[in-house]
Formats: structure tokens, sequence, C-alpha cells
């Protein structure tokens, strides 16, 4: 079974499993995908896919929900002064909430101890 990607004015809109004759057979575009990282709204044009852009606002939106859930997981730590790598773990914490400001943002995570 091969990963297919369902095209409607050059944009993915769907990728269904199925099997060449499947793709063969379906009325309108489909492309049996080679590369795994292919998904809905890539676009597709001279048999080429090609990644949505994003635009920096929802990039930076997406880094700090990304901030925020580490922030929340790791919140139990904090009072657990014993904890493996204690004072690691707040350093790690503290650069979470610093990222935002820092000329890293939102490229460079902050990495885990």
């Amino acid at each position: 079974m091969d990963r297919i990607a369902i095209i409607e004015n050059n944009i993915v809109k769907n990728v269904v499993i199925g099997n060449s004759d499947f793709a063969e057979s379906y009325n309108g575009t489909a492309v049996i995908l080679e590369d795994a990282n292919v998904s809905i709204g890539y676009t597709y044009k001279n048999k080429k896919f090609t990644a949505p852009v994003q635009a920096p606002e929802q990039i930076e939106g997406e880094a700090r929900t990304w901030r925020n859930r580490e922030l929340q997981s790791t919140d139990w730590i904090v009072p657990l002064a014993d904890y493996p790598k204690h004072a690691e773990w707040l350093t790690y914490r503290e650069e979470l909430r610093d990222w935002p400001s820092t000329e890293n943002f939102p490229d460079t995570k902050p990495s885990k101890p």
C-alpha cells in the first residue's frame, strides 16, 4: 500500500492509503508519494511538491505554544528540590520563559537538561 496525494488546484487536499490501481483510476489528480513528509497543504507543480509557506506570526505562535506546553509539562519539577538535575531544570524553564525575547526565537529551541 502507498501514500497517495489527492491534488486539487495544485494543492494537496488529502493523503490516503491505497495502491497504484487506485491512483490510476482516481477521477482527478492522484500522485503516489515517495516523500513521507508531504502532507495536506503542500503545492504540487511540475511533478514537484513544495511545503506551504507560513507567515512569521504563525511560526512564532506555534513556537510560543510549544514553549507553554514545555513549561506546563515541567511545572511539577519545581517544588521537588531533590529531583535529579533540579537546578538544570530550573535553568531550562528560565530559558523557556526568556526565549521569545532572544535573537534565537523562534528558530532555536532551548535544550532540555
